[in-house]
């Protein structure tokens, strides 16, 4: 699929990254269809619309930077993107680089939630109090992977 994005302009993208998420971004509710593409710098990666070309987040993997970040989806939540087993959930984390050179943070109470079978995704909130929307990326890391 032919994709015009924010941060690399027309690209193509094969279908095995194309990312369906039916109820929506919190925020961004009417825009369901999504591209993972790959950023400049590993290990981030462009959660980007297919709808508007200006419509783009940063995205990690949480485990890359917290090794210690659970999650507790309930089980209805997710048969609604069609998960039956843990092996088929992909985690990643919506992360905010502020323009004012404030700290790059990733929001892990809110985490994306992909079923790498059929490509559906949802975003979670996590009841956990342990989990933050705005975690220091880098602090995180010089604390050797804990939280």
């Amino acid at each position: 699929m032919e994709l015009i994005t924010k941060a690399h302009g027309k690209i193509e993208v094969s279908d095995d990254r194309l990312i369906t998420i039916p109820a929506g971004l919190f925020g961004f509710e009417q825009y369901t269809k999504y591209a993972l593409v790959d950023s400049d710098y590993e290990p981030f990666l462009w959660l980007q619309s297919c709808e508007d070309p200006n419509l783009a987040f940063l995205i990690i993997d949480p485990f890359l930077v917290c090794s210690d970040y659970e999650t507790d989806i309930d089980d209805e939540s997710l048969r609604n993107i069609g998960i039956t087993k843990p092996e088929d959930i992909v985690i990643m984390t919506i992360v905010t680089v502020p323009h004012d050179g404030s700290a790059i943070t990733a929001n892990f109470q809110g985490p994306l939630v992909i079923n790498k079978k059929n490509h559906e995704c949802m975003q979670a909130i996590l009841s956990d109090n342990r989990w933050s929307t705005k975690v220091d990326i880098v602090q995180a890391l010089n604390k050797k992977g804990g939280c």
